[in-house]
């Protein structure tokens, strides 16, 4: 027997938006033939624990109800017990009722009418799952994982701002602006000899293009490319960066004389000890050792 999709909701995602929109967005998917099951969160953590014990009792089908934060957890419920079962591959599907959701605008910019557009037109098609390894333990993610300024912001976002929408991104950026490091983090991609220890604005590993709903911070990236798509931008002032910021809207910050892209399916770190990272919306500390690529090991819905 076939299972059907299992929504795993996020009734907080957007401030509590979220809670108000599910009931008619599910019930015009079902209306659509999409067979759901639902169950909902109620802590950091839920929809990975969720997403797990339902995995290992024969779902393959799941359905991330908030934004980026409820699918990242939902891909660590995943992985690593997918990657056993390739055969069978899973597939996640999204509908983007929270604050970012960074990752379909990759697909499209219509938000929610894109994703229910993917889900009842029956599409889907294959995603890399970028894997980190940290001192204690493995993560993994489908959207981007940054260091520097784009995880400062990205943190004083969540502890301060984070029911305030695209206006708390802004807020933050210019507080990150008042706040300005430029640190090295070493790091070295695959066939380089030596690990790059120059002072930095920030450094990002990307399998989509977006952060922060419309921040384009690796125009060149592709989810199903088996590569990571690493983005350096070097010591820029603060004048510089304010002249600039367009540029990370638009992705032609790469262009800039202290700025690198570059494609790679390996990179390793030389850390001291733990930083704060931002991946996929979400603000962790750790002390990252690598990142590799699990190509085409899931099916998104898009």
């Amino acid at each position: 027997m076939t299972l059907p999709f299992l929504a795993i909701i996020n009734p907080a995602a957007g401030g509590g938006r979220c809670r108000k929109l599910v009931g008619p967005a599910l019930e015009r998917l079902r209306s659509g033939g999409i067979a759901l099951e639902t169950l909902e969160t109620s802590a950091a953590g839920d929809a990975t624990r969720i997403a797990r014990d339902a995995y290992a009792r024969g779902y393959r089908k799941f359905l991330a109800v908030g934004g980026d934060g409820t699918s990242y957890e939902v891909v660590n419920g995943l992985f690593p017990d997918a990657l056993t079962t390739l055969e069978e591959q899973p597939t996640l599907g999204f509908l983007p009722l929270g604050t970012g959701n960074s990752f379909l605008r990759d697909f499209g910019d219509q938000g929610v009418e894109h994703a229910m557009g993917a889900l009842l037109g029956r599409r889907s098609r294959a995603c890399d799952v970028l894997r980190l390894t940290h001192r204690d333990g493995v993560l993994y993610y489908i959207n981007l994982l940054s260091v520097g300024f784009s995880a400062d912001v990205n943190i004083l976002r969540q502890r301060r701002f984070s029911n305030s929408g695209q206006v708390g991104y802004w807020v933050s950026i210019l507080l990150g602006l008042a706040q300005l490091k430029r640190r090295p983090f070493p790091v070295r991609v695959a066939g380089a000899s030596e690990f790059d220890r120059r002072p930095c604005l920030f450094l990002s590993f990307n399998n989509s293009k977006f952060t922060g709903g419309t921040m384009m911070i690796a125009p060149e990236a592709a989810t199903d490319d088996g590569l990571i798509d690493f983005v350096r931008w070097g010591p820029i002032g603060r004048a510089g960066l304010v002249r600039n910021l367009g540029g990370l809207y638009d992705g032609t910050h790469v262009r800039h004389r202290l700025a690198e892209s570059r494609k790679t399916p390996r990179v390793e770190f030389d850390l001291d000890g733990p930083v704060d990272v931002m991946v996929d919306g979400e603000a962790l500390t750790v002390r990252c050792e690598a990142i590799d690529v699990l190509p085409s090991v899931l099916k998104v819905v898009v």
